[in-house]
């Protein structure tokens, strides 16, 4: 009896299947990976706009109306619970890589600054105030381009 032919015909059936579930693998870590990303990047966004209406807030209460000490520091304080950006700092925590957690915590405690600042009766008019501001501007522009890199986006 001859046995190439079973053989090369089992071998032939061997590749096949090991072929098909490897491109099978290939597909689900990618899909996995594409959902991952779509998730990174819709967690940044939405974390990206709580920081904004917490800074917007901010920037309300620092202007200069004649506001209560006691209105100003509850607007402050509102500002930061309202804006969502803790929960949101948290989860970007456990899924973003470390450049852009790092990036989120300094942008944060910035504005963060900038609010025990506004509480202590900074008006947006103050060198101190001026001064933060910048700072969160900065740090909040390096935020932005570190999750543009982890979403492999253009970097300007």
């Amino acid at each position: 009896m001859d046995w190439g032919p079973i053989v090369s015909t089992s071998l032939g059936a061997v590749i096949g299947i090991a072929s098909t579930l490897a491109t099978d693998q290939i597909r689900t870590r990618r899909g996995r990976e594409d959902k991952d990303q779509a998730a990174r990047q819709q967690l940044y966004g939405d974390y990206l706009a709580a920081l904004a209406r917490t800074r917007n807030q901010l920037r309300m209460a620092a202007r200069p109306t004649g506001l209560p000490d006691g209105e100003r520091i509850r607007r402050t304080a509102e500002a930061f619970h309202e804006g969502n950006a803790y929960e949101l700092r948290y989860q970007i925590a456990v899924v973003a890589p470390r450049e852009v957690v790092e990036a989120s915590t300094a942008a944060f405690r910035s504005l963060r600054d900038l609010r025990d600042l506004v509480e202590a009766g900074a008006l947006n008019t103050s060198e101190d105030y001026v001064q933060a501001r910048n700072r969160w501007e900065l740090l909040l522009a390096e935020l932005r381009i570190a999750m543009r890199r982890d979403l492999g986006r253009q970097v300007f």
